[in-house]
């Protein structure tokens, strides 16, 4: 159940998505108290912004601190994956996204173990970029819980090229970002998780947790390799994963 208040909150976020002005985290500090709470606010969000409607969105993030979690999963912007105005553009983030090959109703997901994933439950993966913003004037300063509920200061999914999934060393995974006119920086390994599909369980099993359906198709990148990446005043990025392809920021394009 969403308080009076979180529901003021989720069309706060809403109005500050449309106009660019940003909130005050101070004016808001009360409104979450629990993660359960900012996910509601979250959902919230999503539904006002017609994500979601009579479907799981279609793109998501997720992501974890370690194998233990916590883990927490927002939905992105569906609609092309394309950026969303926020009130201010902080960085980026080089990720992995994978997409199902498999519907995932509540019994598969209660079967899925983390480093067992059966095959076919991916199909397919690419080279991600998240584009990192905030609808807090704080930004990444704001409360923790007010980012969660500000879907994680997600502002966009940029999306390289589809590859047939196959099982990878990650932990040898080559990487490169490039802001600007700036050279590359080289990056082996990374990620939190050690392996991106470690918290897909926690993700399908939250998602089908009252009877929703998680189409073949849906995409979900699981966290950041290399932190955020701040953009300054650059226009542009790279972001480029050996053998999984390329892509590209292009600010003017946005």
């Amino acid at each position: 159940m969403i308080s009076p208040l979180q529901q003021a909150l989720a069309a706060a976020l809403v109005q500050a998505r449309q106009t660019g002005q940003a909130l005050r985290a101070s004016d808001w500090r009360d409104a979450v108290t629990s993660p359960a709470q900012a996910d509601a606010v979250q959902q919230r969000v999503t539904e006002l912004l017609g994500w979601s409607a009579q479907q799981v969105p279609q793109a998501w993030k997720s992501g974890g601190p370690t194998r233990q979690g916590p883990f927490s999963h927002a939905p992105v912007t569906p609609d092309g994956l394309q950026h969303r105005p926020a009130t201010t553009l902080l960085g980026i983030e080089a990720e992995v996204a994978l997409r199902l090959g498999l519907d995932v109703d509540a019994g598969l997901a209660a079967t899925l173990q983390p480093g067992a994933l059966p095959q076919g439950l991916i199909d397919a993966t690419a080279p991600a970029m998240e584009l990192i913003g905030s609808r807090w004037s704080e930004g990444l300063a704001a409360p923790e819980l007010l980012r969660r509920a500000d879907h994680q200061s997600n502002a966009g999914l940029l999306i390289g090229p589809w590859r047939p999934f196959e099982p990878r060393n990650w932990a040898q995974q080559s990487f490169s970002v490039q802001v600007g006119q700036a050279q590359p920086i080289h990056y082996q390994g990374g990620h939190a998780l050690g392996d991106p599909s470690w918290l897909l369980p926690d993700w399908l099993q939250q998602l089908t947790q009252h009877g929703q359906r998680v189409p073949a198709g849906t995409i979900v990148t699981t966290g950041a390799w290399c932190g955020c990446v701040p953009l300054g005043s650059a226009e542009s990025a790279v972001v480029e994963f050996e053998a999984l392809g390329r892509v590209c920021l292009d600010k003017q394009a946005l």
